[in-house]
């Protein structure tokens, strides 16, 4: 996501001239830089335009600190106005209300049925709520059908009638549910039309939702803006929900939706897992734009998988240098609650080229392998003790029953895994000393000193 404009950015700072004060001409090729790498990712003119005014203004006649350097002051102004651009804080659903009715509406391959699902588990495991679905989508051959697979997979039951090709009767009917949560999955069209604006509308009196959420494919660049603003028009959206985020060159466009229809940015999908799914929080997503990692999910992720006991022995073993092949397989179950290590050491500030290039292991049948491969080796070789020779590698692979090639692959996700080690631990110390710099002066901007 945002893999090159963060290139892009990263390109500009890094070329950036040297000098104590900014001044019209010592900004004019970054700032010139800057509009078309926005424009380049699917940032709308409009927004891209005014974004560059207001770093332009808030630029120029800056004396820049003795300890900073030009480029990392300019940073800071670049990301300040991208966080205020995005919302400057997190949108939340207030969950205490009962019943909450949460209606998601889109075009068609938007991702609606795969969201109210995302939705629902996020409101079951993090809020603890009861949740029903409700199939609305009556247009789309097996709609309902995958709403209800996915409804099993979170533990949701879809609330659907059978033979019905009238939603309003089905919405109607969905109001003497008692459930504390009920999530309205509705049809879509491959294009905006008449027709769908007036189901909808309809679809809204009935329920009086509490939250009218449109759902964006980000992959779909400035239609989704357009169409996003379209919705807002007609339905008066509470706001939006970014998916398709993780695999999208154009994905610049999401950071158009909240500044063209004036509504919050609430969640983001990030993934095509049930659990791939958080909160927006427009500072964790300046920080990936601009190539800073996104310290902001990581820190939520390892709070939530990963506790400060078995964190602080990490810390311990990689600091004293004992960091062990069985050491290494503990990591690697822990770090998967997380999700894939590809995308965990992409949040890690300043490693997201070094993640692009690595291949890392995924899926519990390789990690099945790898373990394998470690109770192949003697006690010695596991605490790194005995290096692992051409001959201790074959008789590993022998023992495991596998390739060598599979067992040197281990080697070197062994090391990589110890080099993400190294940064873990101090992430979320990092997080918290800064989170208290930023309280006691509201003036710093910088994340990472």
């Amino acid at each position: 996501m945002f893999g090159g404009l963060s290139e892009k950015f990263q390109d500009i700072f890094s070329g950036f001239s040297k000098g104590k004060t900014f001044t019209e001409e010592n900004i004019k090729e970054a700032v010139r830089q800057v509009r078309l790498a926005l424009l380049d990712a699917d940032v709308n003119y409009k927004v891209a335009s005014a974004l560059v005014k207001k770093i332009k203004e808030k630029v120029v006649g800056t004396e820049v600190e003795k300890k900073l350097k030009t480029s990392d002051a300019f940073i800071e102004i670049v990301h300040e106005e991208l966080k205020l651009l995005m919302g400057a804080e997190e949108a939340k659903i207030n969950f205490k209300k009962k019943p909450l009715k949460v209606l998601l509406c889109g075009l068609q391959g938007s991702g609606k049925t795969t969201t109210c699902a995302k939705l629902a588990n996020m409101a079951k495991e993090e809020e603890k709520k009861s949740v029903s679905l409700v199939a609305l989508d009556l247009k789309r051959p097996a709609a309902v059908k995958q709403l209800q697979v996915l409804g099993e997979q979170v533990g949701a039951p879809v609330f659907a009638m059978e033979g019905e090709s009238d939603p309003i009767k089905v919405a109607k009917a969905a109001m003497g549910l008692e459930d504390e949560v009920l999530i309205f999955d509705t049809a879509g069209r491959q294009n905006l039309d008449e027709e769908l604006m007036e189901e909808l509308l309809s679809i809204k009196e009935v329920v009086n939702p509490d939250y009218i959420l449109f759902v964006a494919n980000c992959g779909s660049g400035q239609q989704a803006v357009n169409v996003a603003k379209a919705f807002d028009e007609k339905m008066d959206i509470s706001g939006s929900i970014l998916t398709m985020l993780d695999g999208s060159a154009r994905a610049g466009a999401a950071i158009s939706i909240r500044e063209v229809t004036g509504k919050p940015l609430f969640y983001e999908g990030v993934g095509e897992k049930i659990t791939d799914f958080q909160v927006f929080h427009p500072k964790s997503m300046a920080d990936r734009i601009l190539g800073m990692g996104d310290v902001v999910n990581l820190v939520k992720k390892m709070k939530k998988e990963i506790s400060e006991e078995d964190s602080k022995k990490m810390e311990q073993k990689v600091l004293k240098g004992t960091f062990t092949y069985d050491d290494f397989l503990k990591q690697m179950k822990m770090l998967k609650k997380m999700g894939s290590l590809k995308g965990i050491f992409n949040m890690l500030p300043g490693m997201g080229k070094g993640a692009s290039s690595m291949d890392f292991a995924e899926g519990e049948n390789q990690l099945k392998t790898f373990e394998a491969i470690i109770h192949s080796m003697t006690k010695k070789e596991r605490a790194g003790m005995d290096d692992l020779t051409m001959g201790r590698k074959k008789r590993i692979a022998k023992g495991a029953g596998i390739s060598l090639g599979i067992v040197n692959k281990l080697v070197k996700k062994f090391k990589q895994m110890r080099e993400m080690a190294k940064h873990l631990p101090k992430i979320q110390k990092n997080f918290s000393r800064d989170q208290q710099k930023i309280k006691k002066n509201p003036d710093f901007n910088r994340f990472f000193s």
